[in-house]
């Protein structure tokens, strides 16, 4: 089975998406939603080069690899939504001061270099899309580095 058509398949059984009220509108009083789901962030990471998935621990662990080197586990079971990423050491201390509720050391991997962001409508998509480059860019890097 393809890796997309498995995600398809492993979604049909998870809650799909974080929602966050964060106020009203003035105009006709509908909430204010703050969204990202596992969708998005997969449709975002699948544009970038050289870009794989696949379910190496189990189908509730979605993974991302460049040139075969992870660089972006979610946990598809858990609410809200958490994915691991890696992470330059001094910055990812500094996000985890900034946000202590919602970025953590990385679960199950080494707390210099991976941080675990949990994705409750806190952050801003454009943060996150920041953390996600931020670490593909380290892995791709380092990846090429290494070929040369």
């Amino acid at each position: 089975m393809e890796p997309g058509q498995r995600f398809c398949n492993v979604l049909a059984h998870i809650n799909r998406a974080n929602w966050k009220e964060i106020g009203r509108s003035k105009k006709n009083n509908r909430a204010l939603i703050v969204y990202m789901n596992i969708e998005e962030i997969r449709d975002y990471i699948l544009q970038k080069p050289s870009v794989t998935e696949g379910f190496p621990f189990g189908e509730e662990t979605l993974v991302f690899k460049v040139n075969e080197k992870i660089f972006l586990l979610a946990s598809l079971d858990s609410d809200p939504l958490r994915f691991n990423v890696k992470c330059d050491p001094d910055k990812a201390i500094e996000l985890r001061e900034e946000y202590p509720e919602n970025i953590l050391p990385g679960f199950h991997m080494n707390k210099k270099h991976w941080n675990t962001i949990v994705v409750d409508g806190t952050l801003s998509k454009k943060l996150l899309k920041e953390m996600i480059d931020d670490s593909y860019n380290l892995v791709y890097s380092k990846n090429t580095k290494k070929k040369k």
